[in-house]
């Protein structure tokens, strides 16, 4: 029985309290209770991951791994990814002491947010940005600070916006490109600005590159690579995304010594290891997985070219995506805000969205769509839209 000092309201962390419901996961409960619904939500592979890399999780099993790993992660499968960074990105880890394996980039990325922050520390993070950004950013004891980015520089952080909002508080960048939700991302000069601002004012950057191998006509730049960057970056990646293993949950953490011991303290307590047949999963896609991540990508960016030439065509202005595998249309002419658009597109024309304002405030007026679906469901979801966008003009012509 509750007392007077524990009340239903203080029961549970007031941050806790504090931090609003993801907005994609409103959709995905009404996605789950409706029928002929296209899911452009979902910001998940619609492949299967290929036949080889179960295989080797398979076979895992059959000789009786299933025990516990080293809280850094199997060896075998760290000494693999110290190989596979320095051949992308001419970056060299060391594997017993730099590299450790996590449940999912989501498990990565708490960690590091829980190991170097204060209360109080303020985290810059570039609005729009993935939805965890902010609320493991606050539970970590952290202040969120956005850096606004805008359509019109196709939705890149710039270096002089991030020196803008600098304060003496100012200890993370949190940086996420190729970025979620809008596609957009920074090339090598652009980054190398970034990279200026981060040593003359003494930042650490959680790099956030889960879409790294996801680019499209152009190369991606790990932040880590840039000249004196590695020493204060923790550079987070995984297998979900270019392997289409996102049920496996493994993921990585690259970083100094120092900071990956300190992540490593929690992990230990918390998760303390990555499922061993996930890892042994892992290691078969860095080994033999690159054909199948050119194959998977070619067929994205077919669907890429599809689904913006289609949303542009409705009406509803798309700018360019090079990387990830989301397009960000704007949905102003209809008038309605992004959270309305997206309930009724799916109560209406059943396809399925996610509102711009669940990745913050420089997300409202426009929605996420996914392009991990097969192309003859992205021809039928436009069809869909189009129709919807016709009911709800806004008043304004093509």
């Amino acid at each position: 029985m509750l007392t007077n000092r524990h009340t239903k309201s203080n029961l549970v962390a007031q941050r806790v309290q504090e931090i609003p419901a993801s907005g994609i996961r409103k959709f995905f409960d009404l996605l789950a209770s409706m029928e002929g619904v296209i899911s452009l939500g979902v910001g998940e592979p619609d492949f299967t991951t290929p036949w080889h890399i179960r295989e080797a999780a398979i076979h895992s099993l059959e000789r009786g791994f299933t025990m516990y790993t080293s809280n850094y992660g199997t060896f075998e499968l760290r000494q693999e990814l110290a190989r596979h960074l320095a051949r992308l990105y001419e970056v060299v880890y060391d594997p017993r002491s730099e590299l450790m394996i996590t449940v999912g980039v989501s498990e990565a990325l708490d960690l590091a947010l829980r190991a170097v922050l204060n209360p109080g520390d303020e985290v810059l993070i570039p609005d729009p940005g993935y939805v965890s950004y902010m609320p493991c950013t606050v539970l970590a004891g952290g202040t969120v600070v956005p850096v606004p980015t805008r359509v019109e520089d196709d939705f890149k952080v710039a270096a002089a916006a991030i020196e803008e909002r600098l304060t003496p508080r100012t200890k993370v960048l949190l940086l996420g490109y190729p970025n979620n939700p809008t596609g957009a991302v920074l090339d090598y000069e652009e980054l190398a600005r970034i990279a200026v601002v981060a040593a003359k004012h003494d930042l650490l950057v959680i790099s956030d590159e889960i879409y790294d191998r996801l680019v499209y006509e152009r190369e991606h730049t790990c932040f880590a690579s840039l000249p004196g960057m590695q020493e204060r970056t923790i550079l987070l990646g995984g297998f979900s995304k270019a392997y289409a293993m996102t049920g496996w949950r493994v993921g990585y953490a690259a970083a100094p010594a120092e900071i990956l011991e300190a992540m490593l303290k929690i992990h230990q307590y918390g998760a303390l290891c990555a499922p061993i047949m996930s890892q042994m999963a892992a290691l078969q896609a860095l080994r033999a997985g690159e054909p199948d991540v050119r194959a998977m990508v070619a067929e994205y960016n077919q669907r890429r070219k599809v689904i913006v030439k289609g949303l542009n065509e409705i009406g509803l202005p798309t700018f360019e995506p090079r990387g990830a595998f989301y397009a960000f249309p704007s949905v102003a002419r209809t008038g309605l805000d992004s959270d309305t658009f997206a309930e009724q597109l799916l109560i209406e024309a059943k396809v399925a969205v996610v509102p711009g304002s669940a990745f913050g405030q420089c997300g409202e007026g426009y929605v996420r769509c996914c392009y991990a679906t097969a192309l003859d469901q992205i021809n039928e979801a436009l069809d869909r839209i189009a129709a919807f966008v016709r009911r709800h003009d806004g008043g304004q012509s093509k």
